[in-house]
């Protein structure tokens, strides 16, 4: 089977019940939190996996993960998510399902996540200006911009909005010059 699949299914009926709950707009920030768990603590994936682990320890980890030690106050919707992923045996897909959770809530909600990678940092001026030309190219929706640095573009910028990327760097102008000089 398609491992694909059992995150998506999932991730929608999660979706649909924090809808009836009206509880997705938290949800998707538990979601992104639980995702950021993941990737900070690549071992957290191991563990979750690990068939020697108690349920009730794993259960507690992605709690954990989002909640800190500070549990009690856990989002309601999330701790039935928990206990359905503890009684499914389906624990280990909990990130992969975070991920399809905040892709399709994105979708749904016409969020777009806007990454600008530049040479050097921007300023507010230069941040600001791109903003506004992100916004009115893409037109409805919400965009969630994303910032870095890559000396390597020399000068310059990228921007990646969904899997779409516009490459305005200096180091693409001369890969494009070297591929035109040598044909």
């Amino acid at each position: 089977m398609d491992k694909g699949l059992i995150p998506r299914r999932y991730a929608k009926a999660l979706f649909e019940v924090a809808l009836e709950r009206k509880d997705s707009e938290k949800l998707y920030e538990i979601m992104q939190v639980l995702a950021s768990a993941f990737t900070s603590n690549p071992a957290l994936a191991d563990t979750l996996a690990n068939p020697f682990v108690a349920d009730s320890d794993k259960a507690s980890l992605l709690l954990n993960a989002v909640y800190g030690a500070d549990t009690d106050g856990a989002d309601a919707t999330y701790s039935d998510f928990v206990k359905l992923l503890v009684r499914n045996k389906r624990v280990d897909m909990a990130r992969a399902i975070a991920i399809a959770y905040i892709s399709l809530y994105r979708k749904e909600n016409s969020i777009y996540r806007v990454a600008i990678a530049s040479a050097a940092p921007l300023g507010a001026p230069e941040k600001k200006r791109l903003e506004a030309i992100i916004a009115a190219h893409l037109g409805k929706g919400t965009m969630e911009y994303e910032y870095s640095v890559d000396p390597s573009l020399i000068g310059g910028f990228t921007v990646t909005v969904n899997s779409e990327r516009l490459d305005a760097s200096v180091s693409n102008q001369l890969k494009r010059l070297r591929l035109s000089l040598v044909n």
